[in-house]
């Protein structure tokens, strides 16, 4: 029969200590220091990892001190979701201090491997008591009282050392595809640059560009939302979208979960937008850019164009950049936008016809790799999430 595994208190294993803080103008120059920031994003910390700097006294770096294997948590953030998130210091880094807003954990014993650390508190369990316990005013806030009270299962140590093999091992793998696939973006970008400006041309084509006013070149839809309170009007057959339903820079996706009916559309301000036209968010979330993969109707955050001289696919590639420019000069109060008069107004290169089909095809192949790689990425991402659940709570045993 397996053993069943010990229990402990995170207090057994770590004594607390809350972090530094400065002024502004202290930041920039000195020390290095773990950050907010740090913390949240990897669960292993090493010396590259760890970037900020501060101006300190010896005694505040004594004070503050940051070592190989402590355990840090982010101690105050806007939710409850982000609180109690943490990382471990995997390397020795001199001088190096942490930040008050994480919580420093010092081992007072072996109990756990370092390596083990990465993944031991990231458990539901662990994250659920974290999110309960935590303290919320103007910030959701956890302490070292409350963290120390935390039960926590304690494998023997060679379980230890298995389980955080196993899962650095597809966290590399992760990684790796995570670099791959900004490589690939990257090599995109510079396309996008050199193909949508015309500094580089594709065999067979030459001439200078004609250039055309959007708005005189294309025809304009605006969209609406119907009445949240028909609930008959929110179970038809016409697909219908939100700027939420659009990917950065990915102008094939559109996700289609929602559904109007015809008697929505006629007594609301959207209309039904014919396939392939080109879907721009111009109020929340200005900047996305999609083609439409069917007939659909959208929120009031879309301005909608039919192209009659560009292809689709060409213009929305083209929009891109403009829209995101546009997005940074964005006018408005409580909700900034770009007026449907700002998109026509945009000058827009024209190539022939033909050459804009070599160029969508080019970036349509670039966006396919990227998109398998992202499709990739999340399988073993969950992947990941499952076999955590599993070896971290001894439902699968490793030794």
């Amino acid at each position: 029969m397996v053993k069943p595994w010990d229990t402990a208190t995170i207090g057994d294993f770590l004594d607390f200590k809350n972090g530094l803080n400065k002024g502004k103008e202290f930041f920039g120059y000195g020390t290095p220091i773990v950050n907010y920031t740090d913390v949240y994003r990897k669960r292993g910390l090493t010396k590259s990892d760890v970037r900020g700097e501060v101006n300190l006294t010896r005694d505040e770096i004594h004070r503050f001190d940051a070592r190989k294997n402590d355990v840090f948590f982010t101690r105050t953030s806007e939710t409850p979701e982000e609180v109690g998130m943490s990382s471990v210091l995997l390397d020795d880094i001199d001088d190096c201090v942490f930040s008050g807003f994480v919580l420093r954990g010092r081992p007072k014993n072996d109990m756990f491997v370092p390596e083990y650390c990465k993944y031991c508190f990231t458990t539901e369990a662990i994250r659920s008591a974290i999110i309960m316990g935590c303290t919320y005013t103007t910030r959701a806030l956890t302490n070292g009282t409350q963290l120390s009270a935390i039960e926590i299962v304690v494998p023997p140590k060679p379980e230890q050392e298995a389980i955080a093999k196993s899962l650095t091992e597809i966290d590399d793998l992760i990684s790796s595809l995570e670099k791959l696939m900004t490589k690939k973006k990257a090599i995109k970008q510079g396309a996008m640059q050199e193909l949508l400006t015309g500094k580089r041309r594709l065999p067979g084509f030459f001439g200078e560009w004609e250039k055309t006013v959007l708005g005189t070149v294309s025809s304009f839809y605006t969209g609406g939302t119907p009445s949240k309170k028909r609930e008959d009007w929110w179970n038809g057959d016409i697909p219908w979208i939100s700027s939420s339903d659009l990917t950065e820079d990915a102008i094939t996706s559109v996700n289609i979960n929602r559904y109007i009916s015809k008697d929505a559309v006629e007594h609301s301000a959207t209309r039904i937008c014919p396939k392939d036209a080109v879907l721009v968010v111009s109020r929340v979330g200005v900047g996305k850019v999609a083609v439409a993969p069917c007939e659909l109707c959208t929120s009031q955050d879309f301005t909608t164009i039919v192209p009659h001289r560009h292809t689709p696919h060409f213009l929305a590639y083209m929009l891109i950049p403009v829209m995101k420019k546009l997005a940074m000069q964005a006018q408005g109060t409580s909700i900034k936008g770009v007026t449907v008069e700002d998109i026509q107004k945009i000058i827009m290169p024209t190539p022939t016809i033909d050459e804009q089909n070599q160029i969508v095809d080019i970036l349509a192949n670039m966006d396919s790799e990227i998109e398998a790689l992202e499709q990739k990425l999340e399988k073993y991402r969950q992947v990941k999430q499952g076999m955590m659940q599993q070896l971290l709570t001894g439902k699968i045993r490793l030794v």
